[in-house]
């Protein structure tokens, strides 16, 4: 298939460090690439792909100082991206709503990944509006709010399968891992550390929007603790980061659409303690990949249990699960669907049109 992936201008693909959909974006892109496709991937000029790639700008937006309104260049590429609609088979958003109202009054297939929350009031007038277009959920629990628009299909994250490999060292630390926001929850995991008396490394992001959050009430709680603040890391330091860990903590506190962070762990043979929100019950399997908690009493009583769990049947379940390639072929299944929905119109079109 000649298909177009659409990815947000404002990280790399790959991203460098911190950036969830950037990096799925990737993994999908190189995954079809390597299925035989042809592939073009809109995105930012400092990106790197296997695929053909378009940028309607230079370098990743958040890297770029000079740029004030990142909209403008968003808009650039979607008019790019409908200019070429004929070059390809189907059109492949990640660009949340932005390509609805546009790319529903042409005629080459298109859907869009959600990669974030939708349960916020001012998502119910868009996808009552545009309850026709088709929208790929990441989970299932990410469909709630929004019963009206028209899910085609649920396509869990999944990473390639030697990117993180268990490593060779004695677990000795709690981890955290991500980014820090109060949702997610970085002093609920201090707390249960703290509570177990096992040392804590975060490796994580601080965006600028949480810099008070995490000046004013994360840093001190890092300082008063056996708990180091390792910062961003990339995908290169993640496989002896997990793997020199007892346990990746996840005690978020919002409906989380994902979580990339515990297949992540799961790839190393991590076990993950998470806290029963948005799509956990759907990626861990309790008992099995870790163990799913309502709140910090009960993180703490699941760290007795995690000498239960085997970290080479956790990676096991990760090959089975949560794969790059599961992934690809997945939204290949989409595409195809959407492709020969179409097909039959077209041909009565052609068949109804006068002889010339």
């Amino acid at each position: 298939m000649r298909i177009a992936q659409i990815a947000p201008l404002t990280e790399a693909i790959p991203p460098r460090l911190y950036g969830g959909t950037e990096r799925v974006v990737h993994w999908l892109t190189e995954e079809l690439v390597a299925l035989g496709h042809d592939v073009t991937l809109f995105a930012s000029g400092d990106s790197v792909t296997s695929a053909k790639l378009e940028a309607p700008w230079p370098r990743a937006l958040r890297l770029d100082g000079a740029v004030r309104d990142p909209n403008a260049l968003h808009m650039l590429m979607l008019e790019r991206v409908r200019r070429r609609r004929a070059d390809f088979d189907l059109l492949h958003f990640h660009l949340d709503y932005y390509p609805f109202s546009l790319f529903s009054r042409q005629s080459t297939p298109f859907l869009t990944t959600l990669h974030g929350r939708l349960d916020l009031p001012e998502h119910q007038p868009v996808f009552d509006t545009f309850n026709t277009v088709p929208v790929v959920s990441i989970s299932n629990a990410q469909r709630r709010p929004l019963p009206q628009a028209r899910w085609v299909r649920t396509v869990h994250h999944g990473l390639p399968e030697r990117l993180l490999v268990p490593q060779p060292v004695k677990p000795s630390y709690f981890a955290f891992l991500g980014r820090i926001a109060p949702e997610k929850g970085v002093d609920r995991a201090i707390r249960i550390a703290q509570h177990c008396g096992v040392p804590l490394k975060i490796a994580a992001k601080v965006d600028r929007v949480d810099q008070d959050y995490f000046d004013e009430q994360i840093h001190p709680m890092i300082k008063s603790g056996n708990v180091e603040f390792i910062g961003e890391i990339a995908d290169q330091e993640k496989s002896d980061f997990l793997s020199g860990a007892v346990v990746l903590l996840v005690p978020i506190d919002w409906p989380e659409p994902f979580g990339l962070v515990m297949i992540e762990a799961m790839a190393c043979g991590t076990p993950v303690i998470a806290f029963n929100r948005g799509s956990v019950p759907e990626v861990i399997d309790d008992g099995l990949t870790g163990f799913i908690v309502e709140d910090i009493n009960g993180a703490i009583g699941a760290v007795d249990r995690l000498h239960h769990l085997s970290r080479d049947k956790i990676r096991r379940q990760f090959e089975k699960r949560f794969t790059a390639r599961r992934m690809a072929q997945d939204y290949l299944a989409v595409y195809r669907s959407l492709a020969d929905g179409l097909a039959p119109h077209l041909r009565l079109v052609a068949e109804d049109a006068p002889a010339l």
